[in-house]
């Protein structure tokens, strides 16, 4: 399961930020859940950005269209705070999941005790640290204050684009090897 961004929620019941968040939430018993966090799992190599991807991408307006990589994924440069990410787009992520490299790319700079929870993911159980992006934007499409997660380093190896941003359009559409994005 993937997940993408949260915000400092102060503290909180696990069971209703799974339940909002989509996720599984794992607390040890010196845990406190005084900030939400959650993790992504890693993109395998065939997620790797392909030219055709990065080639395909059309902007008009306020409506981005990309076309599926060869292995029929949606690879797309984000800004995440004003800073170039190369993301992949995922529908399944609950939130936006930056790796711990993007995010402090991003200006995003998080101690090992802002890790203070754990969630399951495809390759186990990882913490994480959830925040709040100022902006996540894709072409001319910008949304502010992102629900994240930022992933401990090497535990996600592919920023994901997450329901966090993703469901804050108005269309997100996906037909013939094309999603389209509306704002």
């Amino acid at each position: 399961m993937g997940i993408a961004g949260a915000g400092v929620l102060g503290f909180v019941n696990a069971d209703l930020v799974r339940d909002m968040l989509g996720l599984r939430l794992e607390f040890s018993d010196d845990d406190a859940p005084s900030r939400p966090a959650s993790d992504a799992p890693a993109a395998a190599d065939d997620d790797k950005p392909t030219e055709e991807t990065s080639a395909s991408r059309a902007s008009l307006g306020r409506t981005v269209q990309l076309k599926a990589g060869a292995h029929g994924h949606f690879h797309s440069r984000i800004h995440v705070n004003g800073r170039a990410v190369q993301a992949m787009v995922d529908t399944g992520a609950s939130i936006v999941a930056l790796t711990f490299e993007d995010a402090r790319n991003a200006g995003i700079h998080v101690r090992d005790g802002d890790y203070t929870h754990r969630v399951s993911t495809a390759n186990g159980v990882a913490r994480v640290a959830l925040v709040t992006l100022d902006s996540v934007a894709i072409e001319d499409i910008v949304v502010r204050d992102v629900r994240a997660a930022v992933a401990e380093p090497g535990k996600l190896t592919t920023t994901l684009l997450g329901m966090s941003f993703l469901g804050q359009l108005r269309r997100t559409q996906m037909s013939r090897g094309v999603l389209v994005l509306e704002e």
